[in-house]
């Protein structure tokens, strides 16, 4: 199934003027060191294999340009400023709300506010069911 998400995601990127380079290890522990946490499995897997990748409206957090609105340190900064809990790091920004991943790789919708219903197993479940979807 994961290999399947990930195959439509490169098959479905846009391609860019100046590719996006995916983030190497090392990249991944400054991200960690900046965060002052570690990043679930799935999440790390989904930075290194294809989080450069753009495919539309929907742009999920990046981790290798800091100047990107996307970096996610920069994004998990602002989520947790906006009350998102500290023990969720945002996967996806959208306005003033964000998908979100747990320390177990549960991905979450946080609404004005709160945490809502709508609940995805992981992160390639996500993907499959918003990032392709729109």
């Amino acid at each position: 199934m994961k290999e399947n998400v990930i195959a439509l995601i490169q098959s479905r990127a846009i391609p860019q003027l100046v590719e996006n380079e995916p983030p190497d290890e090392d990249e991944l522990v400054e991200i960690e060191e900046q965060l002052l946490m570690s990043l679930p499995y799935d999440l790390r897997e989904f930075l290194l294999l294809v989080s450069h990748h753009i495919l539309g409206a929907i742009e999920p957090v990046t981790a290798t340009d800091p100047n990107q609105h996307t970096f996610l340190p920069e994004v998990a900064a602002l989520a947790w400023d906006q009350g998102l809990p500290r023990e969720y790091l945002p996967i996806c920004q959208l306005g003033d709300n964000y998908y979100c991943i747990n320390s177990s790789g549960e991905i979450y919708y946080w609404q004005a506010g709160e945490l809502t219903d709508d609940y995805w197993e992981n992160i390639w479940d996500w993907c499959e069911a918003i990032w392709l979807a729109n």
